[in-house]
Formats: C-alpha cells, structure tokens, sequence
C-alpha cells in the first residue's frame, strides 16, 4: 500500500506540554481518532497524500524523514527474550509476558505481533494489550489464545456494558445487544491478572496479493441495507465482505438505485469490523461509495475508512438480527 515516498498511517503520539507519554525526552499526548491526523500535520502538508489503494487523502511520512522503525514481531520477541523485569513494571506488563509466555510456549512467536504502547516503549498503568496477528495461521492461533481462560477471559456480566460503553462512542447509535453480538465475535476479552483490555487485530499475511492490490475511485457516501453473502475475507484486515444491497436508504450522488445490484463488495480498514460480520447477516451501513478495480475485475463498493473529516462510516447489525449471546436474546 505504501508509495515510494512515503509511509503511510497516522498520528498515534505527538509532543505535547500536557501529555501523559514519555518519548525521546519529552512529553507525549495519544491520539485515537485517525482523522485528527490532518490537524496535527497542518503545518506539515507534505505529509497529505493521494491513496491510489483508499481512493482519498489521508496522511504518511515521507520516507526520507523516518529515523525508526519498530518491529511489531521483533518486539514481542523481545519481550519474551530480554525485557521481562522491565515489562513488568508497567502494571499490566506482567499479564502481557503472560500471554508472551503462552505464545511462546506454543511455538507462535512469528505469527503475533505488539503494537500501540508497548510497542514504542511509552505503556503506563492505563495501557492496554494491543496484539496483531499475521495471516490465516496466526488467525487460528488467535482464535485459540483467545479462548485459553488462564490468560484470556471474555467480556461477560456487567463487563459486558464496560465493552459497549468502550466502542459505542465511536459506533454512534449502535444498540446494545447487536453491537455486543457483534463485539464478542472479534479477538478481545480482560487479562486474567489486572483485567485490561487485550484485544488482537487478524491481519492479512504480510506478503502482497489480495484486497490490497484493489484500487478504489470515491464516488459519494450512501447508506443502505444489505445482507451479507460471504465473510471469508472479512475476518482479517484489511477486512471485505461481498454483500447484496437490499434497499439505498439515501446517497449524495443521483439516481443511486443504478449502482445498487453492482455494489458486491463492503471493504472495511476499520479494524471494528474484522470478524464483525457472518454471512446471512443483515447489517446497516453508511459509507463511501467507491468503484473497486483489481484486475480485470470492476465492482462497487461501500469503503469504511476512518479518513474522513465529515462523518463517522458506521457498519452495524439491523435491528431485525435475533442475538443470542452471553444468555440474552432479543428481538426487535
């Protein structure tokens, strides 16, 4: 995805008077909401760049200006090799070498990786576990760490309104029990020691192929209704589900009942949701429509892409979906 000049991503930590994170000497504030990015790079404008790949601005590094490079692999490695007095001092360190430990222990160190805080070296008592794993290997790694309750346990009980709360203020009018159903399907839980949030992102193999190689063209925003058909490329990221929109609820562009039975795909680069989606699900999105290219194929999409300053892209379960989840069932 990365152009020859530049790195792409954006602003996770920057020097601030007030921040909480020490980087390099000096005071660091978090940043998580990806398109504050441009606000932070206002001075800096030769850090917007056009993604061929997202089909829309978003901001990277040019390359000759990248001091560091962090290895989320090596990293945890690290961890498991070098670093476990230090580690354990931040708090919920010592659940992380934990789970380091286990991964280890099953022969997994090259399918995780740690990313977010303890990755640069800046975790404090509020930090949570950030992992990724790579390609479908590391899914079904995953998916077992996940489910080993000496390290890992689920969001149940009252914890269950402490997940909503976490993710609902950024999936704006979600309910509760669709997007529980939908978050309980992801890799995430609390550490069995300090009971932190430990979640792990899937991410595609780091070879190239696949979605990534798909270009997109941004044609308007839409919102609609679908179901899902096939989630067998959506439980890693960049995660794309092939879809059939069952109704265009409103759009900026004219007449959008003739995209409607050529928008095949839904293509999320929100990490929310990977693994969100099964097929046969009905699911309410608002998004960007975009016309899709990998070869000689030509489609339509919706994008869910955190690089917009106007509106939040949402995608969510329809409020027809019965959920059966942690002993509720609901319907609407």
């Amino acid at each position: 995805m990365h152009p020859d000049s530049h790195y792409l991503g954006y602003v996770k930590y920057h020097p601030h008077p007030r921040g909480d994170r020490d980087l390099f000497g000096r005071s660091y504030q978090q940043n998580s909401v990806v398109s504050k990015s441009f606000g932070i790079l206002a001075r800096r404008p030769e850090c917007y760049v056009y993604s061929d790949v997202l089909g829309s601005v978003i901001t990277g590094v040019p390359r000759r200006d990248v001091v560091r490079h962090y290895s989320a692999r090596r990293t945890l490695a690290a961890l498991h090799h070098t670093n476990a007095d230090r580690t354990k001092a931040s708090g919920v360190g010592g659940d992380l070498l934990a789970i380091v430990d286990r991964i280890a222990a099953q022969g997994w160190l090259p399918l995780f990786g740690v990313t977010g805080s303890f990755l640069v070296g800046c975790a404090n008592r509020w930090s949570d576990i950030d992992l990724v794993s790579y390609g479908p290997e590391g899914y079904d790694a995953a998916r077992e760490l996940f489910a080993d309750r000496d390290v890992i346990r689920t969001y149940e009980g009252e914890h269950l309104t402490r997940l909503y709360l976490r993710r609902a203020k950024y999936m704006e009018g979600s309910r509760f029990e669709t997007l529980v159903e939908q978050e309980t399907r992801k890799f995430q839980g609390l550490t069995a020691g300090t009971g932190a949030h430990i979640n792990c992102e899937p991410l595609r193999a780091d070879v190239p192929g696949n979605p990534d190689t798909m270009s997109a063209k941004e044609i308007g925003e839409i919102t609609l209704l679908a179901t899902v058909t096939d989630h067998a490329e959506g439980v890693l990221t960049p995660a794309l589900y092939r879809i059939r929109v069952d109704r265009v609820l409103s759009s900026t562009v004219d007449d959008p009942e003739s995209f409607a039975d050529r928008i095949v795909h839904l293509r999320s680069y929100l990490g929310a949701y990977t693994g969100a989606f099964r097929a046969g699900d009905p699911i309410h999105v608002v998004g960007r429509l975009v016309h899709l290219s990998q070869g000689a194929e030509d489609t339509f999409g919706v994008e869910l892409t955190p690089w917009t300053a106007s509106r939040s892209y949402l995608a969510d379960l329809a409020p027809s979906t019965a959920v059966h989840n942690a002993g509720m069932t609901s319907r609407s």
